[in-house]
């Protein structure tokens, strides 16, 4: 068996938030209401973006992306104890903020084997991609933080319409990496690497590709997602992105 591609999630496997998402949120919430507890903050933030993203998966909706966020938003917000008229009085000053600080650098951050380990599986004739259920904002952020040409195809729900777990995005990403007809990859050619156990592993092992599950050692795997009581029986994990080259090696006949 030889893999020869790598696909790769974004939030929390290549990039991370600059500062966690709830201190994020609350530095740009304090001006207009006052400052929030950060334990509610963050819970809040959890809740409400789960149940946008059941409401309208994939960012549909009438409102676009920019009305989706800001309904994440809006439900933090209150969630967190704001008062509701003045979290309505205040978005239209708030959703652009976030908007545009997590549209870059300023709002992300690459972990230090992120760019060293596509740089390696280049140098191997790996192909790489990216398959993240977010908008188009994510693009800004690759191209900000020099990661973007490392990338042979980038695949962002938004754009497509699907999101991970469903198989479609996995087998989207495995055509947009094919250079040529005449050099046809299968699905089985693969790996997935993610830090999301349903999302990106089982997603992807039900797609048909290999998986890995990522899980960082220390204060860098603190944003993962994840699950209280979440079963790895089985489940191939690495503790870094050089393990993913590692393996990678291992699968090579």
């Amino acid at each position: 068996m030889t893999i020869r591609l790598v696909t790769f999630d974004a939030l929390h496997t290549l990039v991370a938030p600059r500062l966690p998402i709830y201190v994020q949120y609350s530095q740009t919430f304090a001006p207009y209401l006052g400052v929030l507890e950060p334990g509610m903050l963050k819970q809040s933030f959890k809740v409400a973006l789960t149940q946008v993203q059941k409401e309208n998966p994939a960012y549909q909706g009438d409102s676009g992306v920019e009305g989706w966020w800001s309904e994440v938003i809006k439900r933090t917000a209150i969630g967190a104890g704001a008062n509701p008229q003045a979290v309505d009085t205040s978005l239209l000053q708030i959703v652009p903020s976030l908007m545009e600080r997590f549209s870059s650098r300023q709002g992300y951050k690459l972990f230090h084997d992120s760019l060293p380990v596509l740089r390696r599986l280049h140098q191997m004739n790996i192909r790489t991609a990216l398959i993240s259920n977010t908008d188009t904002r994510m693009l800004s952020v690759l191209k900000d933080l020099e990661i973007a040409p490392y990338l042979d195809s980038i695949l962002l729900s938004e754009v497509v319409g699907t999101e991970k777990p469903d198989a479609r995005i996995f087998h989207l990403a495995l055509a947009f990496s094919m250079r040529s007809e005449l050099d046809p990859m299968e699905i089985q050619d693969g790996v997935h690497v993610g830090d999301e156990l349903e999302s990106d592993y089982h997603g992807a092992r039900a797609a048909g590709m290999h998986a890995l599950l990522l899980r960082r050692a220390g204060p860098e795997g603190d944003g993962e997602r994840k699950e209280e009581g979440e079963n790895l029986q089985g489940v191939q994990v690495v503790n870094d992105l050089w393990g993913v080259v590692k393996w990678v090696e291992q699968q090579t006949t």
